[in-house]
């Protein structure tokens, strides 16, 4: 994969930064955002497919860019299709400050070190060059205004940009409640992102769905007190603990 295309997570990240204050939005389920963007990646370069809900590695070469290869080996070394909302429900420790120094080691962020109630340390980045920003955001305006399917990138891009909240943070308001609607209604446009989307928003709802039983063999329905097997744990998906900041599912 060139470098000379930005990643999703990239866009993402750079939709999210406010210009003003150089804070994230919604950062939490940003967090979250940026792992489902990492497949939505890896899947416009033809290394990982849906499967279902799962996602399976159907082409385990390297792509070229570190962070994306990172999370195509951890997929790879699972063996087997993994569920979407499960991957992105675990832990993803410093996702989020990679790529914000990936950002400002290519020149499109700078570092702004400042003071949180004048004594604890903080990090701001801002936008070097807010064209940039501009010009991905663009892409969502035009799709949201002319009602055009946009490409597949672009139609992810809104897709997870919905899913992680980013709605309010682009389109505010009661005059931006249109666009958020369009913005919503664009997540049918790309079958990947809609499915990373729809998981990045289960996995801030709490939501994980079991995987589907098969139906009964014929004449051997269960009857209403019948006992029902316990559900099997997801392929290759180490079990979450109940309790714990793991439990939260949400990565920092």
């Amino acid at each position: 994969m060139g470098r000379s295309r930005r990643t999703l997570p990239e866009e993402l990240l750079l939709l999210a930064l406010d210009p003003t204050t150089g804070t994230t939005a919604q950062p939490q389920s940003l967090d979250l955002g940026l792992a489902g963007a990492q497949l939505v990646e890896l899947a416009l370069a033809g290394r990982i497919a849906p499967d279902g809900d799962r996602i399976a590695v159907v082409a385990p070469r390297p792509t070229g860019d570190p962070t994306l290869d990172c999370a195509l080996e951890l997929l790879r070394r699972r063996g087997a299709p993994v569920r979407a909302v499960n991957w992105i429900g675990g832990p993803r420790l410093g996702l989020r400050q990679t790529y914000l120094s990936h950002l400002e080691r290519c020149g499109m962020v700078h570092a702004v070190a400042g003071q949180m109630c004048g004594v604890l340390p903080t990090t701001r980045y801002q936008a070097t060059d807010n064209e940039i920003s501009r010009e991905i955001k663009s892409r969502l305006d035009s799709a949201i205004r002319t009602g055009v399917p946009p490409d597949p990138r672009t139609a992810a891009l809104a897709a997870l940009a919905h899913a992680v909240g980013l709605g309010k943070h682009l389109y505010p308001g009661n005059e931006g409640r249109s666009s958020r609607s369009r913005l919503r209604d664009l997540i049918r446009h790309d079958p990947m992102g809609g499915l990373v989307a729809h998981a990045v928003m289960d996995v801030q709802n709490g939501v994980a769905a079991q995987p589907r039983r098969s139906p009964a063999p014929a004449g051997r329905q269960a009857g209403p007190g019948a006992a029902r097997p316990a559900p099997e744990p997801a392929r290759g998906v180490p079990m979450q603990p109940r309790r714990g900041p793991m439990a939260r599912a949400v990565a920092h």
